[in-house]
């Protein structure tokens, strides 16, 4: 075989199933469309990456300041009952023996120590006596008639509120004002 030969014979009929040659314009322009759903695409995924590692990054602090929370609960019941040994104790009175003046302190002495690292990690303890009744940190143990406060008031705490870095740990147990009958 020559080169010639080789080589198509321009008069030879394209078959029918082969496409034609685009016009160059329509051929960029073909491209342009395609290249712009590439990119759109691509900015899709890019956005949807920085979001999954946003909230991975929240998840995996979530996890590191609340993974104590069960443990923190028992704590938590602990400090309770220590406030409430120190409270069921005798009133101060000016002729006490000083083993007892000695002893309260003492107890005092821990439980503000207690309280204090408690606080380091994390944990707070709100005193919620006076303020308005929040159904999110409260739980209403009994309503007392009062004209002298408003109805919704937290007239008497007999628990605190109890948070975990700002998340409720336990609810204060109170009792809450409605007006007389």
């Amino acid at each position: 075989m020559t080169e010639e030969q080789n080589q198509a014979e321009p008069n030879e009929p394209i078959p029918a199933n082969e496409p034609l040659l685009e016009a160059p314009d329509q051929r960029i322009e073909g491209l342009e469309i395609a290249l712009q759903e590439m990119k759109d695409k691509w900015l899709r995924s890019e956005a949807e990456m920085a979001n999954l590692r946003a909230r991975t990054k929240r998840e995996v602090e979530d996890a590191r300041l609340y993974a104590v929370q069960k443990f923190a609960k028992d704590v938590v019941e602990a400090a309770e009952n220590l406030k409430r040994g120190i409270d069921s104790l005798p009133k101060r009175a000016e002729d006490e023996p000083d083993i007892v003046t000695k002893m309260r302190e003492g107890f005092e002495g821990i439980e503000r120590s207690f309280v204090s690292l408690l606080e380091r990690n994390g944990i707070v303890r709100q005193d919620p006596t006076g303020a308005a009744f929040d159904a999110n940190l409260h739980q209403a143990m009994a309503e007392q008639e009062s004209a002298e406060h408003p109805s919704g008031t937290v007239l008497q705490a007999w628990t605190q509120t109890w948070t975990l870095n700002g998340r409720l740990l336990r609810p204060a147990m109170v009792v809450v004002s409605k007006q007389p009958g």
